[in-house]
């Protein structure tokens, strides 16, 4: 069974920056994407960004230019760098592993609110 811990939510001002974290334990088997999505209230839960093993990154257009996500494999960890952040953007954020065995694995959210 995969863990998922996600840090770094919180509340920001317009145009201010935040840095997600999510590390991933508890698996003998290699992890080949990991990624960002987040569901706003009332709304349903949206690709934010995702990042394959080798790099290759795929963003939404709603975030592309403001959000930078990195990984370091070797920690297993997952980074989401938001930065220009918009009254938009609140939502509980999730992080998403996806093994190359096809198992899929979410962490438990963590909220992101930017005020106006």
């Amino acid at each position: 069974q995969v863990q998922l811990v996600e840090s770094g939510g919180g509340l920001v001002q317009a145009g201010g920056s935040l840095r997600l974290s999510c590390a991933a334990s508890g698996t003998r088997f290699t992890i080949n994407v990991m990624g960002w999505y987040r569901q706003a209230p009332g709304k349903q839960r949206e690709l934010v960004a995702t990042i394959t093993r080798g790099g290759i990154t795929n963003y939404a257009d709603s975030v592309k230019v403001r959000f930078t996500i990195s990984r370091d494999n070797a920690k297993n960890t997952v980074y989401l760098q938001m930065n220009s952040l918009k009254p938009e953007d609140t939502a509980v954020y999730y992080c998403n592993a996806d093994l190359f065995i096809g198992n899929s694995y979410w962490g438990q959210g963590t909220q992101v609110t930017v005020s106006s």
